[in-house]
């Protein structure tokens, strides 16, 4: 069976799929198992066995933190945060990057009978003042008193009343503190009053397109997919030896969901703050596993290659990397690799991959990688080299995964098989619909946005394009909302081309446009990281952004990247030219998410004078 084929503008298919898929249910959860229920149960199994590392201040050694002693710092802080008046149900707030006490008030204010809602650290202040709003915070918890003072400039007359604590002016001692006069049988009470169907957190969307929506997650969302997952893929985190480091956003659904589905195993966690340590982090706490989005993957990537320098040895890297792709592919055939490919592999191994597994920390046997589709060449270089890719996919509606590649049940270039908490359909516009109880409840205090986002029998849209395979796995193509019509009427979904060019190491960031256009072209920002050792390599004096982007190797290169991207589309579907911008597309200017994907719209209106500059004016409409 094949995947779906799309002509014309209705997305119809022309080839029989796979329509819907069922996984079993591995793991039934009943009404009592909240996520304090869950963490709780592991540390009664096993009180002494650590669960957290904390990194010392000072040098490189991380400090184990056995699950009673972790309980008994949650039930301490769940205390103090019911003596601040806070209610069962009332909402707090965290803004810090990725650190233990985020995961300490997490528990801590479930624990409470709250709603923990995330706010990302980049966040602005509007969007910090709709969500105090939206949410009716009661209580910020910042990491920083420039954080606070954010947070202080986006409250309003309504919002007045909001306490605010800094974990950088003893926001935790204080909150400890206050606790002494409550006893642990209130948090005890709490704990038992809390429901599969009650609300653990509302998750504001960072929005590529309109206003954020709070998406409301229960915490049986979060506990039957952690319970399954523990089945479904029990290599992961269901083992004493498994260790992750979480270095994306807590913000992040993803990023929060793996720190209930590590906490609720039976390995260790650990946070890293500033990605600026990430590689000595990474060294020292070799981890068995990470989360990361495909830009980290293709830093990764692009970073080694321009490490290798020039002569031999990128020659011997470019080899190793077309070896380790050739060897990954090989394993997915009836035969395998040749004595050949693997003589050749082994040699690779020995020069190049284990550098790569050293950059991780040498125990990295596993990358998750969601946010955004991964490239099959990626995939099948990283394992090659000897680290899976997991490649999975979800929304902030689905609490991160609906589907996901495992050690198992592996086929790169999908996002593996829908997880045993959801059924997946294909509708007939070839729209992705999904199903379960991992499913987020609604959209906070939008009824009409909540009903147009489900269909009459209950399946979610996601508002993503795919197809599922005769095994059940699943592809995603595009999102609907991004599919580019030419003026031609040629269909043509952008993020299979801008995944291409992305892997090139000048590139950073690609927006495909070409809506009602007569050709496809693309916006391209060179990557600054990458730029000085690329010119290096290539025997060309240092230059600035400003002065590359029109430099004639430069746009050779780039044109070279451009034609070998267009050899996986048709000729109709293919980019004729690409505009260089001078200015990246980052978080701080508002055209990135903090997930790093690219914020279209925003984009497009942005650079709309060049998109114009390409096609000689603007879009001629009828009767023009």
């Amino acid at each position: 069976m094949t995947t779906a084929e799309t002509s014309g503008s209705s997305q119809k298919r022309s080839q029989p799929d796979v329509l819907e898929w069922h996984g079993p249910v591995l793991v039934k959860t009943e009404p009592h198992m909240s996520i304090p229920w869950l963490i709780r149960e592991r540390v009664n199994k096993a009180p002494r066995q650590p669960v957290i590392a904390r990194k010392a201040q000072m040098g490189s050694t991380w400090r184990n933190v056995s699950g009673r002693d972790f309980i008994d710092e949650v039930n301490l802080v769940a205390r103090g945060l019911i003596a601040l008046g806070l209610k069962p149900g009332d909402s707090i707030a965290i803004m810090s990057h990725t650190r233990y006490e985020w995961t300490l008030l997490d528990m801590a204010g479930w624990s409470a009978g709250l709603i923990v809602v995330p706010i990302y650290e980049t966040s602005s202040v509007d969007q910090i003042k709709r969500i105090l709003q939206d949410a009716d915070v009661k209580l910020v918890i910042t990491e920083t008193m420039v954080m606070a003072q954010l947070v202080q400039a986006a409250k309003d007359e309504t919002t007045q009343g909001v306490q605010l604590l800094s974990l950088d002016n003893s926001a935790l001692m204080r909150i400890i503190e206050g606790g002494a006069s409550v006893p642990q049988s209130e948090v005890e009470a709490r704990v038992a009053d809390l429901t599969i169907d009650s609300v653990a957190t509302i998750v504001y969307t960072s929005g590529t397109t309109g206003l954020p929506k709070g998406t409301v997650i229960t915490h049986g969302s979060f506990t039957t997919l952690a319970q399954n997952g523990h089945e479904w893929m029990p290599e992961i985190a269901n083992n004493r030896g498994s260790r992750m480091l979480l270095f994306l956003p807590l913000a992040h659904v993803y990023a929060r969901f793996l720190e209930v589905f590590q906490l609720s195993g039976r390995g260790i966690l650990a946070h890293t703050p500033n990605t600026r340590n990430l590689l000595a982090d990474l060294e020292s706490f070799q981890p068995t596993y990470l989360l990361a989005v495909p830009r980290v993957l293709e830093k990764i990537y692009n970073s080694a290659d321009s490490a290798a320098g020039s002569g031999v040895s990128l020659k011997m890297f470019r080899w190793s990397a077309k070896t380790a792709i050739r060897y990954s592919r090989a394993l997915d055939t009836t035969l395998g690799p040749s004595r050949t490919l693997t003589s050749q592999h082994q040699v690779a191994d020995a020069m190049v991959y284990r550098k790569i597994r050293s950059l991780l920390g040498g125990n990295c046997k596993y990358i998750v990688s969601g946010g955004g589709p991964l490239g099959e060449r990626l995939g099948h270089f990283f394992r090659g080299a000897g680290i899976t890719v997991l490649e999975g996919y979800g929304l902030t509606e689905t609490v991160g995964p609906l589907a996901v590649n495992t050690p198992r049940l592996s086929k790169i270039g999908t996002v593996g098989p829908p997880i045993s908490t959801v059924a997946v359909r294909i509708s007939d516009e070839g729209e992705v619909l999904v199903k379960g109880p991992s499913v987020f409840a609604r959209y906070h205090n939008m009824p009409e946005e909540t009903a147009a986002a489900f269909d009459e029998e209950g399946w979610f849209h996601t508002g993503d394009i795919g197809s599922l395979d005769r095994d059940g796995y699943l592809k995603i193509t595009g999102r609907a909302k991004e599919l580019i019509v030419t003026a031609g009427g040629k269909n043509v979904i952008p993020s299979l081309l801008e995944d291409r060019l992305r892997g090139h190491p000048l590139v950073s960031q690609v927006v495909v446009v070409g809506d009602k256009r007569p050709f496809v072209a693309a916006l391209l920002t060179l990557d600054a990281e990458m730029l000085p050792g690329w010119l290096r390599n290539h025997n060309l004096p240092a230059m600035t952004v400003s002065e590359a982007m029109n430099h004639p190797e430069v746009l050779a290169a780039l044109n070279r990247a451009v034609e070998r991207a267009n050899q996986a589309v048709s000729r109709a579907e293919s980019i004729r030219k690409i505009k260089v911008l001078s200015t990246d597309f980052t978080e701080a200017n508002g055209m990135l998410t903090p997930s790093l994907k690219v914020k279209r719209s925003k984009v497009l209106a942005e650079f709309e004078d060049e998109v114009n500059d390409i096609y000689g004016g603007p879009v001629r409409e009828a009767g023009d």
